[in-house]
């Protein structure tokens, strides 16, 4: 059974045990410490989950955890594919309801994926990624998700000359959400490609359209600290890549980091302040079968590494260690699923010259299409 033929079976059997996303992760509660989301802030995710077709649990679902943070808040985050049924869902309420802006930018963004030959599709795939600020919004903040596409299909690689897949890629973003392209938007978005070295790969897009207007880039497989920074001035970040040395060496020395990653936001006048990094502990591929397998014990050093920075919280960290677990059996309405839940990957936020906040990204991977 192929990868498609999986969701689609597990899509059909979701569909018997609810409506929506709030339904399915109502029978997660268990599984979620409170310290890391607690009681008041998991009826925020789950209302917020409420909105969505519970057919998106086919696809990776998680949470962004705020490890420097006290309080117990989170953001959630879900996965969706054009020609299936959350896609659907979602062109039936744009054809419905302009003022729905999630569900025209979803559509937007589906239409130009709809064929094999999609110069879209064939970078991307059918793939989108949605992250709502829930633990993290503004109380005026509106509920637009961010959006975030992956080249899977055809990675986009340092001084491979594919200036325009990039252009592609984002064009299709900004315009989803109504937003135009100007000249020192794409010519700064260009430069941070251009400035790409050997070996590393644009690994996501995003764009959100609730915050301050930006392109997010996260720039995968950089070898070395000398290598991001060299890449960070090359690009005009505004920031101290002395800080940014600092940070990975410090790891380096602590914990077996394989690659690091930065993730930049690209606006009109150059780039934002804000650096995120990641610290990579193990490569993951799209393409890769495994690509959602840990072992049970591959955080542990980073984790570890982790525990040294004062900003971090403890319990919130002792916690996170426990959250890889191996496959397990559910059992709903329809039958046996299996879940699978693991660390995506974890994000220091360098701000003012510092190391300010540090995110983890844990997922929860659903499927029905097991023997029975």
């Amino acid at each position: 059974m192929d990868i498609d033929e999986a969701v689609t079976q597990t899509q059909d059997r979701l569909a018997q045990e609810g409506s929506t996303m709030g339904d399915l992760l109502g029978n997660f509660r268990d599984r979620v410490s409170p310290v890391l989301i607690g009681d008041p802030e998991w009826e925020r995710v789950l209302a917020c989950a409420g909105k969505l077709p519970i057919t998106m649990g086919a696809l990776p679902f998680g949470f962004e955890l705020p490890l420097h943070e006290p309080k117990p808040v989170a953001d959630f985050g879900a996965s969706l594919a054009s020609g299936t049924a959350p896609a659907t869902f979602f062109q039936a309420i744009a054809r419905t309801d302009k003022t729905d802006m999630t569900a025209m930018a979803i559509s937007r963004l589906f239409e130009q994926m709809a064929t094999g030959d999609s110069p879209l599709r064939q970078i991307v795939g059918r793939k989108l990624m949605l992250e709502y600020d829930i633990g993290s919004a503004d109380g005026g903040r509106s509920s637009l998700p961010g959006m975030f596409l992956r080249p899977g299909e055809r990675p986009i690689l340092g001084v491979r000359g594919q200036e325009n897949d990039v252009g592609t890629v984002v064009d299709a973003l900004v315009s989803s959400v109504g937003w135009e392209m100007n000249k020192a938007e794409r010519d700064n978005v260009q430069q941070a490609y251009l400035a790409q070295p050997q070996d590393t790969r644009m690994d996501s897009f995003g764009v959100f359209p609730s915050r301050s207007r930006s392109i997010r880039l996260a720039v995968m497989g950089f070898r070395s600290a000398k290598e991001t920074c060299s890449y960070l001035k090359n690009t005009g970040w505004p920031g101290e890549t002395s800080a940014v040395d600092a940070v990975i060496s410090r790891f380096k020395e602590r914990a077996d980091i394989v690659r690091t990653g930065a993730n930049i936001d690209v606006q009109e006048d150059g780039l934002g302040p804000t650096l995120g990094l990641t610290l990579i502990v193990k490569q993951r591929y799209t393409k890769d079968s495994r690509y959602w397998l840990d072992g049970l014990t591959d955080w542990d050093p980073f984790l570890d590494a982790l525990g040294h920075e004062d900003l971090v919280v403890p319990k919130k960290l002792a916690v996170l260690a426990d959250w890889v677990t191996k496959p397990t059996a559910l059992f709903g309405k329809s039958g046996r699923f299996v879940l699978l839940r693991g660390i995506h990957h974890i994000k220091l936020v360098i701000s003012e010259d510092q190391l300010q906040k540090a995110k983890a990204y844990v997922f929860m991977v659903l499927s029905g299409a097991v023997p029975l």
